[in-house]
């Protein structure tokens, strides 16, 4: 999700318009997956009313997870031939590895990026390149806490496929961790995704590798935070 820039010359919001833009540009949106998690608390709060301690815990526990759930503009950058970061979260690992077996990508190492997700972070996962998807895989594993290098191959994980124009391929592997019990992936082999574009969402704490075709050249280093859809981790050859 980008935010549509203000074409030059639009009239500006004044008074209560104007309150109410700026809620809108400072309080993200909600993922439409979370509206569940959200609404069930707040169902509670209103049932729940008339006792302060029922009251109070749901509200807190609604807040937390609209908050968890939050889904924030991003401006990708306009820059030809690069890959974003799929998600918000730390750099984990910068190291070549072999891309998932299901993937049918061959067996050579290549340039991986890692990004941990802890439970503060935002937890969508948007397209790394524009391209068309080639390939959806599920595959079921265990519940690994999602910083540990074993993961990528132990817990249970969704891989993605994509072509880009210029025909490089980069995988994008949605991993489940310790907590993170359940990954949505909405996109569907023959999507096209724009660079940036939110196709899934995984609870609540997690993991996400990105795997580049061989001659790219990785730009960020380990220990970076890194920004879904605006952060450039790599340079295609």
């Amino acid at each position: 999700m980008a935010r549509r820039p203000t074409p030059i010359g639009t009239p500006q919001p004044t008074g209560l318009a104007h309150v109410v833009d700026l809620v809108k540009t400072t309080i993200p949106p909600l993922h439409p997956a979370g509206l569940p998690f959200v609404l069930a608390p707040l169902g509670v709060a209103v049932l729940g009313r008339r006792r302060r301690w029922v009251r109070n815990t749901a509200l807190l526990a609604s807040g937390a997870c609209a908050a968890f759930f939050r889904h924030p503009h991003r401006v990708p950058p306009n820059r030809a031939n690069v890959a974003v970061s799929p998600a918000d979260g730390e750099v984990a690992l910068v190291d070549t590895a072999v891309p998932p077996a299901e993937l049918n990508m061959g067996d050579q190492p290549v340039p991986r990026v890692s990004i941990f997700l802890s439970v503060l972070d935002v937890h969508v996962q948007r397209s790394p390149v524009a391209g068309e998807v080639l390939q959806v895989v599920h595959k079921s594993g265990e519940f690994l806490s999602a910083d540990l290098a074993e993961a990528s191959e132990a817990n249970e994980r969704n891989s993605m496929l994509l072509r880009t124009d210029n025909g490089h391929e980069v995988a994008v592997v949605q991993i489940a961790g310790l907590i993170a019990r359940r990954i949505v992936c909405d996109a569907t082999v023959g999507d096209r995704l724009p660079i940036g574009d939110t196709y899934g969402l995984i609870r609540f704490g997690s993991r996400v590798d990105t795997y580049f075709p061989v001659g790219s050249t990785l730009l960020v280093e380990r220990g970076q935070r890194a920004v879904g859809a605006e952060t450039v981790l790599a340079q295609l050859p």
